[in-house]
């Protein structure tokens, strides 16, 4: 089965799924040239599916295709990830608007027009990567995280390629965390892992209902999990629930490039990365991935 979304605004498809291959491959996320693979749960079923594109930043258009696929249920779940994985939900016109009052952002977006942040599809694989991602470059973040999805995923045959399911909290919640230390995570991590994994196989902690809490009160449940703190509960509300009034101010990397564009390199902390970002107010999330974005691109050119 194949369906075509026409998107409403601009796409940069390669700038937006960059990431995939930026720091190293994911298995549960395949970026190759001029397609994207990934694998989808419905119904306790795992079945691929893969986005191919069409167009240029003006009008892009994505070939969602799920071969030999005829259940409904199934393809509308790879719909609404390929939504979120493409940020097409984000307001990216209404930032662009806002983005010209500033001279930084002003000069950044013509650069980087059409680069949607990229969404996490799944909460518990969006918080069992930022376990992987703590306190470590995001070189060896993405190894480690790519041992355990192979080692724990499901695997799933696409036309000559082996894309992963990522991992379920049920599979996890029965890990030992001596399996965990020998991918190279530390013993807290995989112990954060495991009870994270539990929490959430148990029902005790219901990742999916925290869409609809505020920002607030996700940040609240979150961190009263062993293991989470600001950082993950801030990365979350961004890059999963896609919210725009959020900065992560605790980010190494966000510091460093409000630093560079706003402070000439001086030293920032915390409490004044979250009141500059404030004045974006609905478009904080993506004025950040835009600064990020372009820190990447001042290092290249350096």
């Amino acid at each position: 089965m194949k369906i075509e979304i026409r998107v409403s605004g601009l796409l940069d498809v390669p700038r937006t799924l960059q990431r995939f291959r930026l720091w190293g491959e994911d298995p549960a996320n395949q970026l190759s040239p001029g397609v994207f693979r990934r694998a989808v749960s419905a119904g306790r079923r795992w079945r691929g599916y893969e986005v191919r594109w069409t167009g240029g930043v003006e009008a892009p258009r994505l070939l969602v295709s799920m071969p030999r696929e005829r259940n409904a249920r199934v393809l509308e779940a790879a719909l609404g990830e390929v939504t979120r994985i493409f940020g097409l939900g984000l307001d990216l016109e209404g930032f662009y608007g806002a983005a010209a009052q500033d001279a930084v952002l002003g000069h950044l977006v013509p650069r980087l027009r059409g680069l949607r942040p990229t969404l996490a599809p799944q909460p518990f694989e969006m918080l069992v990567g930022s376990v992987c991602a703590q306190q470590v470059n995001l070189s060896f973040a993405y190894a480690v995280k790519a041992r355990l999805v192979r080692r724990f995923g499901a695997a799933i045959e696409m036309g000559g390629h082996t894309v992963y399911g990522f991992p379920e909290a049920e599979r996890l919640a029965r890990a030992r965390v001596s399996e965990l230390r020998r991918m190279q995570l530390t013993t807290r991590k995989a112990e954060y892992i495991v009870d994270l994994a539990r929490q959430v196989a148990s029902g005790a902690l219901d990742l999916t209902a925290l869409g609809g809490r505020s920002n607030e009160e996700v940040v609240e449940v979150l961190t009263a999990v062993r293991g989470f703190g600001r950082w993950t509960a801030d990365w979350f509300l961004a890059r999963h629930l896609g919210r725009g009034d959020v900065c992560a101010a605790g980010d190494l990397a966000v510091r460093r490039a409000f630093e560079h564009f706003y402070n000439r390199g001086r030293p920032l902390d915390e409490a004044a990365v979250r009141r500059r970002a404030a004045a974006w107010g609905p478009h904080q999330n993506l004025a950040v991935h835009y600064l990020l974005a372009g820190r990447q691109l001042s290092a290249a050119a350096a």
